[in-house]
């Protein structure tokens, strides 16, 4: 069990620690910090307390840590800048303003009490810098500077690894705070000094990301490219041939001419006229190759990678697909035990995977599969520029632990799916290469007047031995496995005749670049440097949020609005838009981390050039489009501009004339299956100025109307109809019985698809990722809801029997 570390432990901490703690005030930070933070020695109190991030890990670290320890959770962030203003002094160099957000001041009191009854105070949130940067906003919010605390990190909620933690606590990392406060005040700037200007010269209420923005613009320019392709028509011939007596019968295809470095059929004329020569020419075999394809595995998942392949094959969203990670990451209550962390930290972009994981998935797999699928030596996977070598790859916590054990039926079938995927890929990382018999057949067709002679070329590829592919292999991009090569060719030889069954001219057209998912989004902003690990899901979420990109069957597409809001950043502001620019500065934020740099200058030198962009854009035309229509009340120009509630009609003549009317081009109603209450034809969906409606489709003659109702699936507690999601005139989202007015059940909380644990009951969401059941007013986290029909039955009231 771990406990309070020695003199010795502390002393090598100190020499291993290359930075200390974070210091009082709001940005400044300090080199030497003893645990005391200068205050002097403070004698022990009671238990040593631990605070975390969530409720989730607190439970797990109970059950490792004993009763010795009091552990409590911050539920995030405990301080920030203010939302209503600025918070950076840019005159007093960038100093920022931090405040304790209102509905935090109940959990900082609560922690500021549990430290002063306590000895040692451990800080023991998430293993990077944001989690860093927790530590200090708490050593700062619940004035920890009088006590003595320690930094704990651990990338696995484990025994083994808590243990090692807690015997080897350090100081607080000033360097990787300073990059965190860095990235946090940049992203102020930006959102606050840029997001006023849009609203002025584009629509009010638009807002800009440092990281958003350039992500925007790649799919921006992603669509433009479609937009603007012109296909070319081209043309395949095959040839289905076979060795006199052989069977079966196999296809070729034309590969080039003899004589020609380049070689396409552009056009039916030319495909005809080549088919006719293919048809009365003879072939022969030129030359056979057979040969091993080794297949090695795919490293072990990262962040970017685990958001792409679970996009590919599950259809996962990258918030999605974290909130599953993180739940498995803080513990799931096992069969038979409390909660168990199954996975190392989620947000990672290192292929590293420890010795002693390693040594286990090797010994796993010499006993679940045999020593031909266990490589000589164990592999080693080289990671990306700039990655955090100290941590590791995304892995099992024990990959004993399969996912077909009985001790995982508490898993819900998401948090099991997605942990499936890790284990696979972490087993198959360590496994033998596949080995594919590959097979190419060139083969010569010699035209009857001898005058040209085509090349044609039959594969084919057939897996000789599994390897990792036993366990996992990797999704690809466009849905479909890397599969072996056409059906298995006959015995040939250099220098057999084959005779022609069959010609096979197709005609092709080249495709567009495709529209980005959101896995090739997350794999290109990683190649390119933009974003790291911990905010792809946000990049994701915020771009669709605010309604510049919409998510139409997988695949990512700019709206009218965002196709606007990119063209006016990048014309008025080109630099903070531009890739290369975006991930420079990513670079330097690493350095800062790194303590190579300090933070201020960074800030200094990203915003002096964006004070001069701002003056200079303030002076920018507002963003409308000309209508060639003249308004109907003074006869100024109507322009068409962008609201809140869609684009309108707005006359020039403002402020004197004030006339707008909606843009009609832009009311596109899209059928539905509903049916009108008043005459009983099918209604439209349509947008109005309180969001999207039903419509009867015979309007102006029937003028019956509906609210769009969008569904959740989850039964009404009251009747058992439907809940689901309306909009008040306020535009505020709630959720109600679709059974209205019959049934009056309203919630301002998301019902949650799982039930209560105790009851059975409907389970609401609240703050935090917390759950209430509207029954029986349980409480507790969402990953402790389990699915319908399982919750535990409630225990009799004593007597009752």
């Amino acid at each position: 069990m771990p406990g309070k570390s020695s003199g010795a432990a502390n002393k090598a901490a100190g020499k291993t620690s290359r930075r200390s703690a974070a210091t009082r005030g709001n940005g400044r930070a300090s080199r030497s910090m003893s645990a005391t933070n200068g205050r002097g020695p403070v004698t022990p109190g009671g238990r040593d307390l631990v605070i975390v991030e969530s409720p989730a890990k607190a439970r797990t670290l109970s059950g490792i840590l004993g009763d010795g320890y009091e552990i409590t959770a911050s539920i995030g962030h405990v301080r920030d800048l203010p939302t209503s203003k600025l918070g950076v002094d840019v005159e007093r160099d960038f100093e920022p303003q931090y405040v304790v957000p209102r509905e935090k001041k109940e959990v900082v009191g609560r922690i500021r009490e549990a430290a002063a009854r306590a000895g040692t105070v451990y800080l023991a949130t998430d293993p990077d810098r944001e989690g860093e940067a927790i530590s200090w906003h708490l050593v700062e919010a619940a004035d920890l500077r009088g006590r003595p605390y320690r930094r704990v990190v651990f990338h696995e909620i484990t025994p083994q690894a808590v243990r090692e933690a807690f015997q080897h606590p350090r100081d607080i990392d000033s360097a990787l705070v300073d990059a965190q406060q860095a990235r946090r005040i940049l992203d102020r700037l930006v959102g606050y000094k840029i997001s006023p200007v849009l609203s002025k010269k584009v629509r009010r209420g638009l807002s800009a990301g440092r990281v958003q923005s350039p992500a925007l613009r790649m799919v921006v320019e992603r669509e433009r490219e479609i937009q603007n392709f012109v296909p070319r028509e081209y043309w395949t011939i095959d040839a289905v041939l076979a060795k006199e007596g052989v069977e079966p019968a196999f296809s070729a295809r034309l590969r080039g001419v003899a004589g020609q470095r380049t070689f396409e059929i552009p056009s039916g004329d030319d495909a005809r006229r080549i088919e006719t020569e293919l048809r009365s020419a003879s072939y022969v075999v030129k030359t056979v190759r057979r040969r091993d394809q080794h297949r090695r595995p795919a490293p072990p998942f990262t962040t970017s990678t685990l958001q792409q392949e679970a996009s590919r094959r599950f259809g996962f969203t990258a918030r999605r697909t974290m909130a599953l990670a993180q739940q498995l990451y803080e513990g799931i209550a096992m069969r038979g035990s409390g909660p168990t962390g199954l996975i190392t930290y989620m947000r990672t972009d290192s292929t590293n995977l420890a010795e002693a994981a390693v040594n286990e998935i090797r010994g796993f797999v010499a006993q679940r599969f045999g020593a031909d699928f266990l490589p000589s030596a164990p592999r080693v996977y080289k990671s990306r520029k700039g990655a955090q070598e100290a941590h590791e790859a995304i892995r099992p916590t024990s990959v004993l632990r399969a996912p077909d054990s009985p001790d995982l039926r508490g898993l819900t079938n998401d948090q099991r799916r997605l942990y499936t995927l890790i284990w696979q890929r972490t087993v198959a990382c360590q496994m033998a290469d596949a080995v594919l018999d590959s097979v190419s057949v060139d083969i010569d067709a010699r035209t009857a007047d001898g005058a040209r002679t085509y090349h044609l070329r039959a594969t084919a590829s057939a897996v000789r031995f599994p390897g990792y592919r036993q366990v996992y292999e990797e999704a690809r991009d466009d849905d479909s496995a890397d599969q072996p090569a056409g059906p298995p060719l006959p015995e040939l030889d250099a220098g057999d005749p084959l005779q022609l069954r069959e010609l096979k001219p197709e005609q092709h057209f080249t495709e567009p670049p495709p529209r980005y998912t959101e896995a090739t989004l997350v794999k290109a902003l990683e190649e390119n440097g933009i974003g790291r690990p911990s905010t792809y899901a946000a990049i994701m979420s915020t771009l669709q949020e605010r309604g510049y990109v919409e998510r139409v069957e997988r695949q990512l597409r700019p709206t009218e609005l965002g196709f606007v809001v990119n063209d006016f950043l990048t014309d008025q502001f080109p630099d903070y838009v531009d890739i290369k620019f975006t991930a420079e500065l990513e670079e330097e934020l690493d350095e800062i981390a790194g303590g190579v740099r300090t933070w201020r200058p960074v800030v200094r030198e990203f915003y002096n050039p964006l004070e001069r962009r701002l003056r200079e854009a303030e002076s920018a035309p507002i963003v409308a489009q000309e209508t060639g229509e003249v308004c109907p009340e003074s006869g100024h120009p109507l322009i068409r501009r962008f609201g809140r509630y869609g684009p309108f009609l707005a006359c020039t003549g403002y402020p004197d004339c004030r006339y707008t009317r909606p843009d009609k081009e832009d009311e596109q109603a899209t059928e539905t299956d509903e049916q009108c209450d008043v005459c009983g034809s099918p209604m439209v969906a349509k947008r109005g100025r309180f969001g999207p409606f039903l419509a009867c489709s015979r309007y102006p003659e029937c003028k019956g109307t509906k609210p769009l109702l969008v569904k959740t699936g989850i039964p009404c507690p009251l009747d058992g109809g439907e809940i689901v999601e309306r909009q008040s005139k306020k535009g505020r989202r709630f959720y109600g019985c679709s059974n209205y007015p019959k049934c009056d059940y309203t919630s301002w909380q998301r019902p949650l698809p799982t039930v209560c644990p105790d009851c059975g009951g409907l389970a609401v969401a609240e703050r935090g990722r917390r759950a209430r059941c509207t029954v029986c007013n349980w409480k507790g986290p969402q990953a402790d809801t389990v699915e319908r029909g399982k919750a535990r039955p409630r225990a009799a009231p004593a007597g009752v029997g």
